[in-house]
Formats: structure tokens, sequence, C-alpha cells
């Protein structure tokens, strides 16, 4: 291959790293500005609370918005959906959902809290609320899936194992009649009921300045393979003026 085959060769790939570490560097970006509005939409919420009806949840205008809900109802019979590989203060272990049936409106999950898995990954059982209760909570989008693979629930004992939380499939698997509403509800910490829980948004997840730290790791990885090809560059060109004998 002649120098200048090489030379092309070279900044062909050169370009197409720096390409590709400058989308990657943009894409953190993007999700550290929709992490941190979605942290800001819900910090507003959080500090209005403004009731809104359970009903709320079924608004699919709203499925990605916030509210804070309070309603009256009854937890349905079926059992308990867990959560698989949910970390806490460092431990691992499972996010509890119910269905929860309003005394107006649509079935919705709520998120019950936290419970650690043990060693041998036996399942806590999960007893059934009984009565009318009134919840008051955050309304929220169910967590982020990620890359969804397989159904993302299968039966366990009395219940259900999740890997994801999808309102569709969860309807199916537990022959739900109707639809389950879009958003989940995050029970008050304040409330006697459930387990050990909070309304951290991103708990399992990369906050805003993580990805605000990885984008600026790409963009670095691009100046520097752009530096380097420039380095190489000016340096082969020395030499060969070097080796000219004119």
């Amino acid at each position: 291959m002649s120098r200048r085959g090489t030379w092309l060769f070279g900044w062909t790939l050169a370009l197409a790293a720096i390409a590709l570490f400058a989308n990657l560097g943009l894409w953190q970006g993007r999700r550290a500005v929709e992490k941190q509005a979605m942290l800001d939409a819900a910090a507003a919420v959080l500090s209005e609370r403004t009731p809104r009806p359970l009903a709320a949840a079924d608004d699919p205008v709203r499925a990605r918005d916030y509210d804070w809900a309070v309603g009256l109802g009854r937890f349905d019979q079926r059992g308990a959906l867990l959560l698989d590989n949910q970390q806490r203060n460092g431990r691992a272990g499972v996010r509890v959902y119910r269905i929860f049936v309003p005394v107006r409106g649509g079935p919705l999950l709520v998120d019950l809290g936290w419970l650690p898995l043990g060693g041998d990954r036996k399942l806590p059982a999960i007893p059934q609320p009984e009565g009318e209760l009134a919840l008051r909570g955050l309304l929220v989008p169910p967590p982020s899936t990620g890359l969804a693979l397989g159904p993302g629930i299968g039966r366990e004992g009395e219940g259900w194992l999740l890997t994801r939380v999808d309102p569709k499939a969860i309807a199916e698997a537990t022959g739900l009649s109707v639809p389950l509403a879009p958003r989940v509800l995050r029970l008050d910490p304040a409330l006697k009921l459930g387990y050990e829980r909070d309304l951290e948004l991103l708990a399992n997840t990369l906050p805003p300045d993580k990805h605000r730290g990885y984008s600026l790791q790409w963009f670095a990885l691009a100046v520097a393979v752009l530096v380097t090809a420039l380095i190489l560059t000016f340096r082969s060109k020395r030499l060969l003026s070097d080796d000219d004998p004119s």
C-alpha cells in the first residue's frame, strides 16, 4: 500500500472512531438532560403534593408525567409481583408490587417497597393486605426496562417474578380483564403499609452527573484520537521530507 493509501486508511479509521465517540458523548449528554428534567418534574410535584385521584394513573396523555395521587380501594386477590435484581444500600433484593383496584378508576400497580434476598435467593412470602385502604403516593412511569428480552414475567409460587415492569404483559399474565394503568403508584414512605422504601427515582440507574461524566470521557476520547491522528500525520510528512534527496 502506498503512503497516500496508508494515510487515507488511517484517517478513515480515525474519523470513524471520532464519530463513534462523539455520538456516544452526545447520547450520554441527552440522557443527562432527560434524567435531570425527570428529577426536576418529580421534585416540583413532591414540593406541592397537590392531590389528584388515583384514576389519573389511567390517563395515557400523562403516561410519562408525575402526579401526587390519593384514593380509596382494595388490593386485588392475585399474588404479589416481585421485580428482581433491585439493589438497596449495597444489598440485593426484590421490589414488591401488587395490583390495586381503586373505588374510582381502573387497576394500577402499587410499589410496596423493597425486600432483601438471601444467598439462596428464596423469594419472601408477601401477605395479602385486607380491606379497603386509603393510599397516597407519587404516580410515576414504570422503571426503565432497558433491553426488553422475553416476556419479562414468570409464575413463582403464589405470585410472579418480574425482570421488568411492563403493565401490558403483567395484565395478560395475571389474567386481568381490563388493562393496567400505564403509571405506577410509589407509596408515600410515611404510610404504615409495605416495606422499606423511599421516593428516589434513580435508585437502580445512573444519575445525571454520571451521564455527564461519561459524556466528557467520550468527547475526550474523540479529541485524543484526533490529536493522535494529526501528530502521526505530521510526523510521517516530516520523515518523508527528511528522506527526500532533493
